[in-house]
């Protein structure tokens, strides 16, 4: 095999050969340099910075009326860069290779229409359908939003009817619903026992369309009439395959699709091309972008047969398999030898080194046998940076909003004051602004659904069990817990794991409520207080809703609070960085709570109940004799908070307490956009 040094001294050898026979004829001609004119070279950084040159030499090309352009290059993906970058200058290259029918709306509605048919309810999907611009119309857009808002968003409904329950009140977006359940319902009439021959599934899938859209909308366009084709020799030879199943049906027509192009029409640049190496032969253009010259690309590498070895290929009389990379090579040097020709390669392609192309290692060797260089377009590349090169980089300042003191919130929850405490710029969106966040389609539903059904069993049970605790408590608080799990939307398959948890949280819970109850002189569940104060003149109302009170014979009143995750620590409830407890405190003490005039605050307690080890856990933050000066504490801090936020120039900071940011990261940090000006991004630490 010959090692470089040894193709070096062949190409001199050759080089000073064809230099003698040039000299015989023009010995002041330079055969080589000759050769070389109008060929030049862009060493590009990656795809990106590639696709931004070739894009750049074409709408150059094009500032002379007579002259015409063509990029040829064998990456597919490559041309569609270069054509999305033409479309920043209203340019549009006729392209040979056409666009995938994948993309098209037509397809894009079928095989959404397909996946519903094994996944009916997939919010995602049917969020898809009803924005689609085929089935969506004028009239139609306020039934999507209403039906995303209202029925798509959230937990995954568990049935039709329970989609069609949460749009009741809705009558517009409810009949949107039905009828694409319909045709989903169409669409999956041929399964029988979970399985469908193509052909009948086809046809099935066709019907549903054309209801969804009607034929004039649906088959229109190359598009259109590309997916009739692709559906029809479906229905019409799919007789011959096995019965599928709805998932299977659909990665069929998954594949079948990502394998059709279409053929680009309309209204193209009459002299600007994008061309495959072979569409290339027959093309002349005074501007050729020869790009993708990287080994595996252009040429690709040669094709491994499974079953046939090359001596078994020579026998058959077969030719070999570096034949193709040949012809490439011809495609190559045919289309290198125009009259202005640029050669593009990227030094990484996908994020790892890339190799030049053979072809390009040859042609920079034979330049330099001859003492010369390829010329560079540098100034392409220059081009390239500076059209998407972005400004000096400002970072985002910690934002500061100062709205009127008069859109200023007088009243909030325990729990909106522990937020202006933690990040005052969520306080500013949500109770200012009223910018409420939106659940994700098929939210998942685990740990808010654990935490609302642990309060809900908890208050249903000690409104059905007032008195002593029954023999079979463990029972009736399991199977309240698991039902409030399946009225969340919990999926089976959590709702198994959790069913184990709840036995074992509820034996911890009947043992807790009897030693509890003990105690206590009444339970007092879900009780709402609230305190006005007078604050810089104006009225200031604080609110809570105590998950648990138990009044006590001495007079005490002490407040529990539920958490299924985990609860603040001691220090962060003295700081006061938690005051939910202690600000509940501060409206007992104060009289806020109707029923329990008179009593004192006793202890401040979390209930932390997981299922797992310990199956529940029940955490004293203050003791009955701390918890009435923790209160007063706790209101006196309130009142210098609420003073200072009455001060028009004191702004709602994002994140005053980032120490905390790990265990409550918030809603609205990319409102924020934390990120920009945040170096620690959500850990929290070293922030700004």
């Amino acid at each position: 095999m010959l090692q470089p040094d040894d193709l070096h001294a062949g190409g001199v050898r050759h080089i000073q050969r064809g230099n003698d026979g040039a000299d015989a004829l023009a010995p002041d001609l330079d055969p080589i340099a000759e050769g070389l004119k109008g060929l030049s070279l862009i060493s590009a950084r990656n795809e990106e910075e590639a696709a931004s040159a070739c894009a750049l030499l074409l709408r150059e090309a094009l500032e002379d009326p007579t002259r015409t352009a063509a990029l040829v290059t064998p990456d597919q993906t490559l041309a569609r860069r270069v054509n999305a970058r033409l479309v920043r200058w209203g340019v549009v290259p006729d392209s040979s290779a056409g666009a995938p029918l994948a993309a098209s709306p037509a397809a894009i509605l079928a095989q959404h229409l397909a996946g519903l048919v094994a996944d009916p309810l997939d919010p995602v999907r049917l969020l898809a359908l009803a924005k689609h611009p085929l089935i969506r119309s004028e009239d139609d857009l306020e039934a999507a939003t209403t039906l995303e808002l209202k029925g798509l968003r959230g937990p995954a409904p568990r049935s039709a009817q329970a989609l069609l329950a949460r749009l009741d009140e809705h009558p517009a977006a409810k009949a949107l619903a039905q009828r694409l359940l319909a045709a989903v319902t169409h669409a999956a009439a041929p399964y029988v026992d979970e399985l469908a021959p193509p052909a009948k599934a086809a046809l099935a899938l066709t019907e549903a369309l054309e209801a969804l859209t009607g034929p004039d909308r649906l088959w229109i366009g190359s598009a259109g009439e590309c997916l009739g084709a692709l559906l029809s020799t479906l229905i019409e030879d799919g007789v011959v395959l096995p019965d599928a199943s709805a998932r299977a049906f659909a990665d069929i027509l998954d594949r079948l699709v990502n394998e059709e192009t279409l053929r680009v029409g309309g209204a193209t640049h009459p002299r600007l091309r994008i061309l495959g190496a072979i569409e290339a032969r027959l093309v002349r253009a005074d501007r050729l972008v020869l790009a993708g010259l990287e080994e595996g690309v252009w040429p690709q590498g040669a094709p491994i047969d499974p079953f046939l070895s090359r001596p078994m290929r020579a026998t058959l009389g077969l030719p070999p398999p570096e034949r193709r990379v040949g012809l490439t090579a011809h495609d190559f040097a045919q289309a290198a030898s125009a009259p202005d020709v640029i050669l593009v390669h990227c030094e990484r392609r996908g994020g790892a080194p890339a190799v030049e192309s053979r072809w390009l290692w040859r042609l920079k060797t034979l330049a330099g046998g001859a003492g010369l260089k390829l010329p560079q377009r540098d100034d392409a590349l220059d081009w390239a940076r500076a059209l998407d090169a972005p400004g000096t980089y400002a970072p985002y300042p910690r934002p500061a909003p100062t709205p009127p003191v008069e859109d200023r919130p007088r009243k909030m929850a325990v729990t909106r004051i522990e937020a202006l405490t933690r990040d005052p710029y969520a306080v500013w969106a949500r109770d200012i602004l009223k910018l409420y966040p939106l659940e994700r389609p098929d939210e998942p539903v685990e740990a808010r659904a654990r935490g609302t059904a642990i309060h809900a069993a908890f208050e249903k049970f000690s409104q059905a069990h007032p008195g002593p605790v029954p023999a079979n408590a463990p029972a009736i608080f399991e199977a309240l817990y698991m039902s409030e799990l399946v009225s969340a939307g919990m999926p089976p398959t959590a709702l198994a794991r959790e069913r184990a948890l709840a036995r074992e949280a509820a034996a911890w819970v009947a043992d807790w409520e009897r030693e509890r109850r003990a105690k206590a002189e009444q339970i007092i569940v879900e009780a709402e207080g609230q305190l006005t104060l007078p604050i810089n003149g104006n009225l200031f109302t604080l609110t809570a809703k105590a998950d648990r009170i138990e009044p006590t014979r001495d007079g005490l009143a002490h407040i529990l609070d539920y958490k299924t995750g985990a609860a603040p620590s001691k220090k962060q409830v003295e700081t006061g960085f938690s005051p939910q407890l202690t600000l509940t405190a501060a409206i007992l003490l104060n009289g806020g709570f109707p029923d329990l005039q008179g009593r004192k605050p006793g202890d401040l307690t979390y209930v932390r109940v997981t299922g797992r080890k310990p199956a529940g856990l029940e955490e004293v933050r203050v003791a009955a004799a701390d918890s009435e000066h923790a209160a007063v504490q706790a209101l006196d801090g309130l009142r210098a908070l609420i003073t200072r936020y009455d001060d028009p120039s004191q702004p709602y900071r994002s994140r005053t307490a980032p120490q905390f940011v790990k265990d409550h990261p918030g809603d609205y940090a990319h409102l924020a956009r934390v990120f920009e000006w945040s170096t620690s991004g959500d850990d929290g630490e070293g922030s700004e």
